[in-house]
Formats: structure tokens, sequence, C-alpha cells
């Protein structure tokens, strides 16, 4: 079992950047794969960003490649999105998530453990 309490969210204008952060209790933080996704009013979660246990692997949804990094310190159990370049599109509640196995997944059924969501609101 991992709890993740994300921070970070606020207001910004386009342009702009971001840093959330998604802090995991726990001692098996490195165990697990880490991704984050978002929702915003009237759509679908959809997938954003995911990282494996060691790093070495990333993967980056289109609408956010170039601009979005994640990264995460296993000696933090922490896990983080850097935002850049923000769009008023961007605007969406942003969770982050865990899958056990230390790999990491493109869907949210993937995920067995959720934060309760920052919100990032982008103005134009």
């Amino acid at each position: 079992q991992v709890q993740l309490v994300e921070s970070g969210g606020g207001l910004v204008q386009a342009g702009g950047s971001l840093r959330l952060s998604c802090a995991a209790n726990g001692r098996t933080f490195s165990t697990y794969g880490m991704a984050w996704f978002r929702q915003a009013p009237g759509k679908e979660r959809e997938f954003v960003a995911a990282i494996n246990w060691s790093s070495r692997g990333t993967y980056y949804a289109d609408s956010v490649k170039g601009r979005f990094t994640i990264s995460r310190d296993n000696a933090k159990n922490t896990v983080y999105l850097q935002m850049g370049s923000l769009k008023p599109e961007d605007t969406a509640v942003y969770y982050c998530a865990a899958a056990k196995g230390g790999t990491y997944y493109l869907t949210a059924p993937g995920y067995s453990f959720w934060g309760q969501g920052t919100q990032v609101t982008v103005s134009s």
C-alpha cells in the first residue's frame, strides 16, 4: 500500500512554468512505476507522462512532449512533473499514480494507487 500526495499546482499565465510534486509514503517507492494523469472539466482522465522505477524509461503524451519533463528521486520518495510553455488547454486537475512492478502503463487501469489531485489553471 502506498499513499500519494500531490502539490505544486496553482494559477499561471500562458507560457509560464510550474513544477508538480508527488510524495509517497512507505519504503517501497522505488519498486513502483509512476505516472501523471490529468482531468479537465467535462473530459475523461488522460495520460500525461510516466517513468519506470529506475528513471531509465519515460513516456509522454504527444500533447506535452517537449514541454513537460517527468523525473523521480527515489531517496526522497517523490516524483515530479516539470511543466513549461503552459497553455490554457493544460488546465486540469493533475493526479499522480503508482503501478506495481516498477514498470509504467499508458492507461489508468494499470495503476493501483492514486493521489487526490492538484489543480493547475493556465490563464490566457
